[in-house]
């Protein structure tokens, strides 16, 4: 691809990413009743329908209903600096591309259903006997992690020298 385009290339990544995140959220919302649980994996994972009106983690989710344009409008922002940062990247940078792609695409999938629904679908659920619940997620939050530890891992990566050009 032309340097002037960056890695923008690696947009298809995120547009797979939007697409897998809605259909499998229009598959669970239409299969699942709010709450019903169909264990997987006994005492360790299942599947189940749940609304997340806040942020991570359900923060703010208590919140008057403002949290709603306001964490579309972060998605916004990081959105557009994302895009930004992948047309800046270098032709060596492939990981990094994909990292911010797989972002990307998680941001996007979760601000849909933000804007249309007024709260996001979670419906992928991992706990342990019981006792303990990991806070219900998606697909779009499963690239946006998988992508945020790509982007720490980068950090540490050896990176090319500016000044040898290797």
């Amino acid at each position: 691809m032309n340097a002037r385009f960056g890695k923008l290339g690696w947009l298809w990544l995120s547009l797979l990413v939007i697409v897998l995140d809605q259909l499998s959220k229009l598959y669970f919302e239409h299969a699942l009743n709010l709450y019903q649980q169909i264990v997987i994996i006994p005492d360790y994972f299942s599947w189940t329908l749940a609304y997340n009106t806040g942020a991570a983690f359900s923060f703010l989710a208590d919140a008057d209903g403002w949290q709603r344009w306001f964490f579309a409008g972060v998605a916004v922002a990081v959105s557009a600096m994302l895009v930004v940062w992948m047309k800046g990247l270098k032709a060596h940078e492939n990981w990094l591309a994909i990292a911010l792609a797989l972002v990307l695409g998680g941001a996007l999938g979760n601000l849909f259903d933000r804007v249309v629904y007024g709260h996001v679908i979670d419906f992928i659920l991992v706990h342990w006997q019981q006792r303990w619940y990991f806070p219900a997620f998606n697909l779009a939050d499963s690239a946006i992690t998988l992508g945020a530890i790509m982007l720490a891992l980068d950090m540490f990566r050896s990176k090319p020298s500016e000044e040898t050009g290797t």
